[in-house]
């Protein structure tokens, strides 16, 4: 199967039922663990963007939060949320097949905060720096609840079975 082909078809259906041009197809061991196209449309929810629905599927399937082992296809380079998350959930490959200057001609999604053409700048600042209004407001009791998982982690700080850097 071309899995290229497949992610930008998902994508095309969803435009064409009224979603938005975006989809992800996650492949391990040369099979399809989980697709989506991006349902954020369709759902009311700023979070259903393929990739994050995806991700979702796969580690529900996989009993992991873990996708080692996979590819990731997604039809345009990830947003700052979704590149996030593939980041965290640790896939082999990430494959897309677009780019923001190639698309943006025909599609453009700016926010009130959220300019795709600026937001990658964004987490770089100090938080007292960024567009979106921030601010710390330190509790000590915050920091007491991470020395209690530590605690309920045999005082390991590292999440259990997470890949590492080798």
């Amino acid at each position: 199967m071309d899995f290229a082909q497949h992610t930008i078809d998902i994508a095309r259906k969803n435009v064409e039922e009224g979603g938005r041009p975006f989809a992800t197809v996650i492949v391990k061991d040369g099979e399809i663990l989980a697709e989506s196209p991006n349902k954020v449309a369709q759902t009311n929810d700023p979070t259903a963007h393929a990739e994050i629905l995806a991700i979702r599927d796969a580690c529900r399937k996989l009993g992991t939060e873990h996708l080692v082992g996979a590819t990731i296809y997604v039809l345009a380079h990830p947003c700052p949320m979704c590149l996030g998350s593939l980041y965290y959930c640790s896939p082999d490959e990430v494959v897309f097949l677009t780019t923001r200057d190639a698309y943006e001609p025909h599609y453009v999604d700016d926010r009130k905060y959220f300019e795709l053409g600026t937001f990658y700048g964004e987490f770089a600042k100090d938080h007292t720096e960024r567009r979106l209004p921030m601010r710390h407001e330190p509790h000590d009791a915050a920091v007491d609840v991470y020395r209690l998982w530590q605690q309920h982690n045999g005082g390991d700080r590292r999440v259990p079975g997470a890949p590492t850097v080798a």
